[in-house]
């Protein structure tokens, strides 16, 4: 099951919260769940410099609309005295099918990001587009991460790797990474790289110890 399930998805409701925080019935479900699409790939068009791991959106009634970023730089998301935000609220504003009244953009700073599997993954990826071995930007990520107390970790690649002529796929692991264990903390992304022999595809699993199951919602 950990080779066909999502980590996130596999433990959304229990130990991991939604990202798209709203409801909706069946005439808007669809155009809101683009829009949540569209805002994220605007966002995460800034690129890898901006150290985005995340983006939440929370929607409050039909006229109130908050977009939380994740960022480990996010000095240079707001700017000085905050004078990006009218940008990334523009960038957001571009991607909604209807004006709201209420658009809010805040940026929260991710304070460990050598444990964030997003973050670690953009790493890996930035070092192998600067022509950087595969080898040794997997090696100094999970050396960090180790360093900065993570439980296990585990990064795999897939492709043509350094201009080889077949594909293949390699991982490195350190620790433990319990991909069937509900309550294991499982932090997991995957981006590609983008070389001049094809994409790479890095995927990594962070394993941050054990969670205890949280109720996100309550029925009536």
């Amino acid at each position: 099951m950990g080779q066909k399930t999502h980590p996130y998805g596999f433990r959304v409701g229990t130990t991991k919260d939604w990202l798209s925080k709203w409801y909706s019935g069946k005439k808007t479900y669809s155009t809101l769940l683009l829009e949540d699409f569209k805002v994220r790939k605007e966002l995460k068009s800034l690129g890898h410099n901006a150290a985005i791991s995340s983006v939440e959106v929370v929607r409050k009634g039909d006229n109130e609309l908050r977009v939380i970023i994740h960022s480990a730089r996010p000095g240079m998301l707001i700017g000085k005295k905050g004078s990006e935000i009218s940008k990334l609220e523009d960038m957001v504003r571009k991607n909604l099918a209807k004006k709201y009244e209420i658009l809010r953009v805040e940026v929260k700073e991710v304070k460990h990001p050598e444990l964030d599997a997003e973050l670690i993954a953009q790493g890996v990826v930035q070092k192998i587009e600067q022509k950087i071995s595969y080898k040794r930007a997997i090696k100094q990520a999970i050396g960090s991460a180790v360093r900065a107390g993570v439980k296990g970790i585990k990064i795999q690649v897939s492709g043509r790797l350094e201009g080889a002529e077949i594909a293949r796929t390699e991982w490195y692991r350190e620790g433990r990474v319990p991909l069937h264990t509900i309550n294991a903390d499982i932090d997991y992304a995957e981006v590609p790289a983008l070389t001049k022999f094809g994409r790479i595809g890095i995927k990594v699993w962070v394993f941050k110890g054990e969670a205890k199951p949280t109720v996100f919602f309550t029925t009536t």
